[in-house]
């Protein structure tokens, strides 16, 4: 979850690494997503070197690079329906995007073959729509076919039945594979010259460089 002077970040979504940092002797096994988060360091590690830059070699702005763990975006009303009426969406931690954080509350999602992944969080604010975001392994998991979509594209998308304390639910459009896209705020936008639905290239340095 370090975010090294706005270089490099990952895994932005659940809090563990932080809650590592503090909690250096871990009495058990690490979870799954504790595992994903000390691998994506050690990547990290590799790529970049030791010695984490501090200053930009560029007039513009580095982006931070970000590896987005499963979540979902949720709705006021299926919200109540697996929480209870009384219940609010509590934050976790901040996100990078202003405004949006991980919140406390997670799901189980179940695929069309009985197959499931707990501990899905959901991230706040609440959306307009219900949308759940995997990665092509976690699919194959669920035994799901999902597309490769934009948020809030959901026509086509792969059903799945959430699952929470009170009850569950399901949408038979929900779960999409989330395509490249890279978040900017209004100022930084307007440095780089671009506007929100602009197709951009990204080019990654280092040893293995490429571009998106």
């Amino acid at each position: 979850m370090a975010n090294y002077q706005g270089i490099v970040s990952y895994c932005q979504e659940c809090g563990l690494c932080e809650a590592n940092k503090q909690q250096p002797q871990i009495a058990e096994l690490p979870s799954e997503e504790a595992l994903v988060d000390l691998i994506a360091e050690e990547i990290v590690r590799e790529l970049i070197g030791k010695e984490i830059p501090t200053e930009s070699v560029s007039a513009l702005p580095l982006i931070p690079l970000g590896v987005s763990n499963r979540h979902m975006h949720i709705t006021p009303e299926t919200f109540k329906l697996l929480f209870g009426e009384d219940a609010e969406l509590e934050k976790y931690r901040d996100l990078y995007q202003e405004g949006e954080f991980a919140a406390k509350q997670t799901v189980t999602i179940v695929g069309n073959k009985m197959r499931a992944i707990q501990n899905v969080r959901i991230l706040g604010p609440m959306r307009k729509y219900d949308q759940v975001e995997l990665s092509l392994t976690d699919a194959v998991t669920l035994g799901i076919n999902p597309p490769v979509r934009n948020s809030g594209h959901l026509k086509g998308a792969a059903p799945l039945t959430i699952v929470g304390p009170k009850q569950s639910i399901y949408l038979p459009e929900c779960a999409i594979i989330a395509n490249r896209h890279v978040h900017m705020p209004p100022d930084v936008a307007a440095k780089f010259g671009v506007k929100n639905g602009d197709f951009i290239k990204v080019r990654i340095g280092g040893e293995k460089a490429t571009t998106f």
